[in-house]
């Protein structure tokens, strides 16, 4: 063979596809072990807080839940939620701890099995390893519904990842479609800038942002819920799929009340059902999506009351929240032209893009299925994901713990494979 016009692949123990902070945390454990490994990113590292998050974007988790590898937040404000600028600085600042092998630009196009493990096709050539772990996240494509094909094409229309401002709308109002945690706080950011909202409200729920004295993240962390693994839950595998409760931890955290906004000017509609035209349609659950989202809040409450009953805690009471606005039974048409709407913010998700990965570790619904993160394809591994192993595996609260388990399994394995290599010696 010419080796000059067909050279092998380079080949590692470990290749680690995403440069984020799920992916640098793995990195992290095998360079303190002297793993041979590279992380891969096609963009730049951190790219999703760095490009694709509005400016007024905050975290909705205290800070103090900001632990890396070896690196926990260390600022003034631990009880306090870091806003973009500090988030990148924060990730950043643990980039900058250790040496990560990263090759950032680089694109993987292709993942399969190959001999002695996998074969990857990037847009900078070809490489194998022993291992793989995917840190790419859950969040590949933003989803648009077919209907957005049907509005007209004087709408600016936007995914969540694409908002930035209000300045970066057109003068006019605005249809926010979508009530997690991206469309409730970009409906606010609007709200807030004066802008003339309308919010299609779904099913999500709501959770109090303190609550008898406290965060309520840290009365669920005091009660066991960010180490609840995902075998124990009662709800298992479907937990993975409940949206997460829309809260802000905006110039200090508060609440998010749709119910409050509607008393001050912004417009709340049912969940979005038709588009014809200038003419949008709303389902008849606005009242039902809210009480929803009111008495899921309510259910968090009375487990911390019983909790701090049941610990005997000195907490302060606190009166229940009253809902301060109800929607009309009507729930008319839309006219967006006659409404003044000139440009539609689309925050209803995104869904899983594994295409490129050509290994019998998916599930029916095309989401990767694993324990841990560890699939039944040996050497083969997620990390990142919601719900990978706690409610935390998707955020900070967690990552450092579900690199370390993953860590494991890699360096286990190739300490074998050098024993066994020593023994053919």
């Amino acid at each position: 063979m010419d080796t000059l016009h067909n050279p092998q692949p380079a080949h590692y123990d470990v290749i680690i596809i995403g440069g984020g902070q799920a992916g640098l945390s793995l990195s992290y454990h095998l360079v303190q072990a002297g793993i041979h490994h590279v992380v891969l990113e096609r963009d730049e590292i951190f790219h999703a807080w760095k490009k694709e998050r509005w400016d007024s974007f905050c975290l909705v988790t205290p800070n103090w839940q900001c632990k890396l590898p070896g690196y926990e937040y260390a600022g003034v404000d631990p009880h306090g939620f870091m806003v973009k600028s500090e988030i990148i600085k924060f990730v950043e600042g643990f980039a900058e701890t250790f040496n990560p092998p990263v090759r950032a630009g680089v694109a993987v196009t292709s993942l399969m099995q190959g001999s002695g493990g996998f074969l990857l096709h990037t847009s900078q050539g070809d490489l194998t390893a022993a291992q793989v772990c995917i840190a790419t996240g859950g969040y590949h494509k933003p989803i648009t519904p077919r209907m957005a094909e049907r509005l007209p094409s004087r709408l600016v229309q936007l995914h969540a990842n694409q908002y930035r401002n209000p300045a970066q709308l057109p003068e006019g109002a605005v249809l926010v479609v979508g009530t997690g945690q991206s469309g409730c706080q970009i409906a606010e950011d609007l709200h807030l800038a004066g802008r003339k909202v309308h919010l299609a409200v779904g099913s999500a729920p709501r959770v109090s942002r303190f609550y008898r004295g406290r965060d309520i993240v840290d009365w669920l962390q005091d009660m066991g819920h960010y180490d609840l693994a995902i075998t124990d839950h009662p709800m298992q595998e479907s937990v993975r799929g409940k949206s997460n409760h829309y809260v802000t931890g905006r110039d200090g955290g508060r609440d998010i009340d749709l119910r409050k906004f509607a008393n001050e000017g912004m417009s709340l509609h049912g969940h979005l059902t038709t588009v014809a035209g200038e003419r949008v349609e709303f389902a008849a659950d606005l009242a039902v999506n809210l009480d929803h989202a009111d008495k899921v809040n309510d259910r968090i409450k009375d487990s911390i009351d019983a909790y701090i009953a049941a610990q005997n805690i000195n907490a302060p009471l606190e009166s229940r929240y009253m809902p301060v606005w109800q929607p009309a039974a009507a729930n008319p048409p839309l006219d967006l032209a006659a409404a003044g709407i000139s440009s539609i913010v689309w925050c209803v998700g995104y869904q899983p893009d594994y295409a490129w990965v050509h290994v019998p570790v998916f599930t029916g619904r095309g989401t990767a299925s694993h324990l841990r993160g560890v699939t039944a394809v040996p050497g083969l591994y997620f990390l990142g994901l919601p719900w990978l192993h706690t409610w935390g595996s998707g955020r900070f609260a967690a990552i450092a713990r579900d690199a370390a388990h993953l860590a494991d399994y890699m360096i286990n394995a190739v300490q074998r494979v050098e024993q066994r290599q020593r023994a053919a010696v």
